[in-house]
């Protein structure tokens, strides 16, 4: 699915609007929605050259930090964003139950440190981590799951 298919199927601004109201960090935070934004961008294109599931990708972006407390060590985040997404399916978003459980597992252990071999869940996992120039860490190739994204990480 290309990124202008997930566009259409998915209303990302209300899901990005809905994220920025229960986000209590605030707009200009390294966790905040300029970092969703980025993953997003970074997302749907590694989800295209992995043959990831860009409406999972998409909504990983927009909603995997939303759950934060602050922007420090906050463990139980992406459990809290797992929880959430199941309250939002039906009125922001319809997924099959294989999408939900691939969008709960990937937030649920995006701060793990794994990688992933279902190209969905690495796609997800990749993006977030070739994000993280934002806080002074340059991404490292073999923390990546897939191969586009251990490409970009080579990047200099």
């Amino acid at each position: 699915m290309k990124k202008n298919d997930v566009l259409v199927e998915l209303d990302l601004v209300r899901i990005g609007a809905f994220g920025q109201s229960i986000f209590r960090c605030g707009p200009h935070t390294v966790h905040g929605p300029d970092h969703w934004q980025r993953v997003l961008h970074t997302g749907l294109s590694l989800a295209g050259d992995a043959g990831a599931d860009a409406i999972v990708v998409a909504l990983f972006a927009l909603l995997h930090d939303v759950c934060r407390e602050d922007d420090g060590a906050d463990p139980e985040h992406g459990r809290r964003a797992a929880e959430l997404i199941a309250t939002m399916q039906g009125d922001f978003f319809q997924l099959t139950l294989a999408q939900l459980e691939a969008l709960q597992a990937a937030c649920r252990l995006h701060t793990a440190g794994k990688r992933s071999l279902d190209a969905t869940i690495g796609a997800c996992w990749d993006a977030d981590r070739l994000d993280l120039g934002r806080v002074g860490t340059t991404p490292d190739p073999k923390f990546m799951s897939t191969a586009a994204g251990r490409k970009r990480a080579q990047r200099p």
